[in-house]
């Protein structure tokens, strides 16, 4: 992946974007993150899986992400969450 700071990206952003479009990997260092430019299909809701399987509107699916992401921080404030280590035999003997 190649990778420029902010500061690069700045000047010459646009062709950053062409590159991205065509499949290249690029990634803008942002403090201790890799921000990865991508292009990204863009479709109607009415042509979303959500929306054609189950009939779920896009404000019903956006009040259930905020409802997951209030439930996942509770968990994590009240540490019923465990940090995979990498042996998954050590870590569901605990």
């Amino acid at each position: 992946m190649k990778t420029v700071t902010v500061s690069q990206a700045k000047g010459r952003l646009h062709a950053l974007l062409d590159r991205a479009t065509r499949g290249e990997e690029i990634g803008i260092i942002s403090g201790d993150k890799i921000i990865q430019l991508k292009p990204v299909e863009v479709v109607p809701w009415e042509e979303t899986y959500l929306w054609k399987e189950y009939g779920v509107s896009s404000e019903e699916a956006a009040r259930f992400a905020d409802r997951l992401d209030r439930r996942i921080l509770e968990n994590e404030r009240k540490g019923r969450y465990k940090t995979f280590s990498g042996d998954i035999v050590k870590d569901c003997s605990d």
